[in-house]
């Protein structure tokens, strides 16, 4: 069974730690939400379903054009950006960050941050 404490703890951490970043969310594949921590306004639900059919969608993209398995999707707006990561089979990890977040430090605690979920999830 699923530590939600745990998860939402680790999300607590990764936002709060991290320069930049505004939200994170830990949802299913199927498009359900697991944890959040996701900026006041935002629906949980909604930004849940969202995350999980643009990944599923990147998946199939990445094997339709034959490169592979996709690490992550990368979302860049004018207001800042969102990136999706696979958690391995049971859950995607959603992290929003603004434009002025240094993408490398970021993707860096995303790897730290993904790694200490998947103990989670197992």
């Amino acid at each position: 069974m699923i530590n939600v404490e745990k998860l939402n703890n680790v999300l607590q951490s990764f936002v709060s730690g991290t320069a930049d970043v505004q939200g994170a969310a830990v949802v299913t594949p199927d498009g359900l939400p697991l944890a959040t921590m996701l900026p006041s306004g935002m629906d949980d639900e909604r930004v849940a379903a969202m995350s999980a059919a643009i990944l599923s969608l990147g998946e199939r993209i990445g094997k339709e054009l034959v490169r592979g398995l996709v690490d992550r999707i990368f979302v860049q707006g004018d207001k800042g950006y969102g990136i999706l990561t696979s958690c391995g089979e049971d859950a995607v990890f959603l992290v929003l960050a603004g434009e002025s977040a240094k993408q490398g430090l970021v993707m860096l605690e995303i790897k730290r941050t993904v790694s200490e979920l998947m103990q989670l999830l197992v």
